[in-house]
């Protein structure tokens, strides 16, 4: 039960800020409107560093099914455990979403662009390249992997209090240098359930979902975070601190 509760609340909270931030710069007459991609790409790595502190002593923060499956991929995690924490993503994903629909209710109506609106939810390419889509996306979950599994390294001591926060600043980190191409998704959990959402939620000229390109930010990240962590796992794991 700490695995399922704490996924969804820290998955909940990440979307809520995450999507949330995303919102405020793309709906219109919003306070932020047209602060910019600094702005989103930091809202999105503070939102991921406060989601692991509410989550990470409950179910360790994956918050992410590309974190568990790189976790799996190198033998940390139970294969077993997999359905549980999935569970606590997308359902946790869902509901952030919803929260930042409720949030924003006075700014859909508004808003004429629908891809905006559809932004909010969920990540759309700037250019629709469906191999270089899919391996930016690769290429992002992989580095996060690489990232997440260093920061967490015993022998850097940042694990208990700093390991969150540095870990919010790998994501402002990727997000600044790779989200560009894809709007770095990084993250099954945070582009699929806030895409059912756009879906399922009575959005004013929200346009289509765009389900034909959604499987790559779901892909494409498990993906990724397999390879990082095998790739981390693989060149580290002989090594010895200096």
């Amino acid at each position: 039960m700490n695995v399922f509760i704490g996924e969804l609340v820290g998955t909940m909270i990440l979307v809520l800020l995450g999507d949330g931030v995303v919102a405020n710069v793309l709906l219109a007459k919003s306070k932020g409107q047209d602060s910019g991609w600094i702005v989103i790409a930091a809202g999105w790595g503070f939102a991921v560093a406060i989601g692991v502190y509410i989550a990470g002593w409950a179910s360790g923060g994956h918050l992410n099914p590309a974190v568990t499956v790189g976790l799996a991929a190198i033998g940390e995690l139970e294969l077993g455990k997999l359905p549980v924490y999935f569970a606590g993503q997308f359902l946790g994903g869902f509901l952030g979403a919803v929260l930042v629909w409720l949030s924003y209710l006075a700014h859909w109506a508004p808003t004429d662009d629908a891809l905006a609106k559809r932004a909010v939810f969920c990540t759309v390419p700037a250019i629709r390249h469906t191999l270089g889509n899919l391996v930016c996306e690769i290429i992002g979950t992989a580095v996060l992997l690489v990232g997440v599994l260093g920061i967490l390294n015993v022998n850097n001591d940042l694990a208990n209090g700093i390991g969150p926060y540095a870990v919010g600043i790998l994501v402002f980190g990727i997000g600044l240098s790779l989200g560009g191409p894809t709007g770095y998704a990084i993250n099954p959990a945070r582009d699929l359930a806030p895409r059912l959402a756009h879906a399922l939620l009575p959005i004013p000229g929200k346009g289509d979902s765009d389900w034909s390109y959604a499987w790559v930010p779901v892909a494409g990240p498990l993906i990724g975070g397999a390879l990082g962590a095998v790739f981390y796992n693989v060149l580290f794991s002989g090594l010895t601190p200096v």
